[in-house]
C-alpha cells in the first residue's frame, strides 16, 4: 500500500481522513475513536486492535459509574481529585462531575500509592545598565540572583490494566518566590544557594505543600482500608460523624481536622482552635484549590497585597519583590 492510499479504522470501520490515523502495532485508529480512550493511556502505539477495543468497552462500562458518581470531597483548582466516598470511588478530571466527560471512575482499592511531585524554575535576575550610546546591557549579580517558581504535583499509583499512574498539578498558578536577600532572611527559615532546604517560610508555599501531604495521606489510608470507621479514646478518627458533619484524619482535642464539614463549607488540613485553616470552604468561599460546587479560589494568604513602605512596590509575598525589605 502507498503511502497515500485510503486507511479505515480497524474500531469503527470508518474512513481515516488525512493526517487522522492513530498506528496501533497491528491496525489503524481514527482520532475519534482514539479520543474515547483513557486521558492517561500512553501506550496506544504499542497496543493490538484488540487490546484497543478491549479498553474501550471497559471505558463504555465505566459511563455507568460516572452517572452514578456523587462527589463527597474535591481537592485541586483547574484539575480536581474527587471523592465518592460513599461508593469508594474517586476520579482525576477538570470535569465538574465525572458524567461530564465519562472520566475514569476508579476504587480506593486499586490505589497503589501516592507521592508529591514539587517542580522548581528559576529565573536569573540581572543587572541592566544603558552606556553613553542608550545601548543596553546586562550582566549577573554576585553572587547570581534568582526568582524561583514553584508547581505541585499529585502522583497517584493505580493497578488499572491500561495505565499505572495519574499525575496531575494541584494549583492552576505557579507559587512565586522572589529572590531574598540574605539580609532579609530568618536564620531559621533561610536556605542555602543550593535549594536544599525548601522555602517553608512562603504562607502559599507552605499551604500547597500541607495539601498535598494531606491527600496522600489520605489516599494511602484509603487504599490500606484506614479510611473508614472510628478509632475510640484519643487517637485518630476516620470517618467518623460529630455532629452535623465527618471528621476524616482528625486528632482528638487540639489535633488535625481534615474533610470536616463545619457548618456549610468543608474544612480539611485545618488545625483545631486558633492554628492555620487550609484549603477550607467557608460558606460560598474557596480556599486552597478545594471545589464544591463553585468556582475555586486561591488560599487568601497568597492574595493579599502590601506596599512597601521604602521604595512603594506593590506586592503580595513577605518581601518586597524590589528592594527585599520585609512586610511591615
Amino acid at each position: 500500500m502507498g503511502l497515500f492510499d485510503k486507511k479505515y479504522c480497524d474500531i469503527c470501520g470508518e474512513k481515516i481522513g488525512l493526517l487522522g490515523n492513530r498506528k496501533l502495532e497491528d491496525g489503524n485508529l481514527c482520532k475519534d475513536c482514539a479520543r474515547k480512550l483513557s486521558p492517561w493511556f500512553s501506550d496506544r502505539r504499542r497496543s493490538t486492535v484488540d487490546e484497543i477495543k478491549e479498553q474501550l468497552a471497559w471505558r463504555e462500562a465505566n459511563r455507568e459509574r460516572a452517572a452514578q458518581f456523587r462527589t463527597t470531597r474535591a481537592f485541586g483548582e483547574r484539575t480536581k481529585l474527587l471523592l465518592d466516598e460513599n461508593h469508594r470511588w474517586f476520579a482525576v478530571t477538570q470535569a465538574v462531575s465525572p458524567a461530564d466527560n465519562n472520566s475514569d471512575v476508579l476504587d480506593f482499592d486499586v490505589i497503589t500509592g501516592c507521592r508529591t511531585d514539587i517542580d522548581e524554575s528559576r529565573t536569573e535576575l540581572k543587572i541592566e545598565s544603558r552606556d553613553q550610546d542608550g545601548k543596553v546591557t546586562s550582566r549577573s549579580y554576585n553572587p547570581p540572583r534568582y526568582d524561583y517558581d514553584y508547581d505541585f504535583y499529585i502522583i497517584i499509583s493505580v493497578n488499572v490494566p491500561y495505565f499505572n499512574e495519574m499525575k496531575f498539578k494541584l494549583n492552576d498558578s505557579s507559587v512565586h518566590i522572589p529572590f531574598q536577600p540574605s539580609g532579609m532572611r530568618s536564620p531559621v527559615n533561610s536556605f542555602s544557594p543550593n535549594r536544599s532546604e525548601e522555602p517553608m517560610y512562603d504562607s502559599c508555599y507552605r499551604a500547597y505543600r500541607e495539601s498535598c501531604d494531606e491527600i496522600c495521606r489520605m489516599l494511602n489510608q484509603f487504599r490500606t482500608g484506614m479510611g473508614h470507621g472510628a478509632q475510640a479514646g484519643a487517637g485518630m478518627v476516620y470517618g467518623a460523624q460529630a455532629g452535623a458533619g465527618m471528621v476524616y484524619g482528625a486528632q482528638a482535642g487540639a489535633g488535625m481536622v481534615y474533610g470536616a464539614q463545619a457548618g456549610a463549607g468543608m474544612v480539611y488540613g485545618a488545625q483545631a482552635g486558633a492554628g492555620m485553616v487550609y484549603g477550607a470552604q467557608a460558606d460560598a468561599g474557596m480556599r486552597n484549590g478545594v471545589q464544591r460546587g463553585a468556582a475555586p479560589v486561591q488560599n487568601s494568604a497568597c492574595l493579599q497585597s502590601w506596599t512597601c513602605p521604602y521604595c512603594g512596590r506593590v506586592n503580595q509575598g513577605k518581601f518586597c519583590e524590589n528592594c527585599g525589605a520585609q512586610k511591615p
